[in-house]
């Protein structure tokens, strides 16, 4: 006997799958998309070598842990190679003066630094085949290692970021005559982005006959694209007769474990690259009966800005959310 077919699977503006695939789909009782842009699903299987690219980890982690990075290789490498030529006997360098082996091993681990760095104050010196064939490789390794670095650290300063922050939550209330679902975004990056294209997905679920499906409508927008994006935008989805939302509460989004997939695609206009950005809200992010408060304020000298730390600012309106009605009588 076929599946029954829902009034969602009928639908021809129905989006069954947008490449999370039949299983995460069906199974997967998380959220598809994180709040920072991650997707909530992993990949393994593969041999580390191979599943690990160190070049894209380097550029995406964060500065602090991409400094701690550099900053602890540096010191073990150098940790290292004191260790060898501590090893290698007390007549392989010369010019120390510790007495002691701890001493020795300290003075050993300066003479590394000095010979990775090419610094060579010329104090300490090594002695024998062993220390020269160390200070060889050590010196190949510190004069690669230091290329790597800075090359990887000219990337990072040059890779476009689109670093677009979203409000906090969303919000459905009133906007500009009718009832809307919004969020509000900002341009947090100094650089400008133009041709700012926004595209949200709302993943809504289904039981039929004991499977779980996830449905995606693509919501229409009452504007889905600006040229400048210099200060903030309301992205706004009218609840019109032809919407989704059309008639639905907070319990009907629920129910159907409602989450609205956000996508942002942009130009960078100082390095004229394509960025994106992406986040979710899921039913609980959404604040009913709510709209933004506004960011704007004046300078002296008579320029309009916006004060990011209000990005998430919302208030409550004193007219309630009526699911049944489409327009607000302001």
């Amino acid at each position: 006997m076929p599946p029954r077919r829902t009034a969602y699977s009928k639908s021809p503006d129905i989006i069954k799958d947008p490449g999370f695939g039949n299983k995460v789909m069906q199974e997967s009782a998380l959220r598809l998309l994180n709040r920072d842009g991650t997707f909530n699903v992993s990949r393994g299987g593969l041999p580390l070598f191979k599943s690990l690219n160190m070049y894209q980890v380097s550029l995406s982690m964060p500065w602090w842990q991409f400094n701690l990075t550099l900053v602890g290789l540096y010191l073990l490498i150098n940790l290292l190679f004191a260790a060898l030529y501590f090893l290698c006997g007390p007549q392989a360098l010369t010019g120390i003066q510790g007495i002691n082996g701890s001493e020795r091993l300290l003075q050993t681990f300066f003479f590394s630094v000095q010979t990775m760095t090419t610094v060579g104050f010329g104090h300490i010196a090594p002695h024998g085949l062993a220390a020269n064939l160390l200070v060889v490789l050590e010196a190949f390794l510190g004069l690669s290692g230091f290329a790597v670095a800075a090359a990887l650290l000219f990337a990072r300063f040059s890779r476009p970021t689109a670093k677009i922050l979203f409000s906090n939550q969303a919000v459905i209330g009133p906007y500009h005559g009718t009832t809307s679902f919004g969020f509000r975004i900002a341009n947090g990056s100094p650089n400008e982005l133009i041709e700012v294209e926004v595209r949200i997905l709302l993943c809504m679920t289904e039981t039929c006959d004991g499977v779980r499906t996830r449905y995606f409508h693509q919501l229409s927008l009452e504007r889905h694209k600006v040229a400048f994006f210099p200060l903030d935008w309301t992205v706004a989805h009218p609840i019109t007769e032809d919407s989704p939302l059309y008639q639905k509460t907070s319990q009907d989004l629920r129910n159907q474990d409602a989450e609205f997939l956000l996508l942002i695609n942009a130009i960078d206009d100082k390095s004229a690259q394509a960025v994106h950005a992406r986040s979710s809200y899921k039913w609980n992010e959404i604040v009913w009966g709510a709209r933004f408060r506004d960011m704007y304020r004046h300078t002296r000298d008579g320029r309009m800005s916006i004060d990011l730390k209000r990005i998430h600012d919302i208030q409550q309106v004193d007219t309630p959310v009526d699911p049944s009605q489409t327009v607000w009588d302001l």
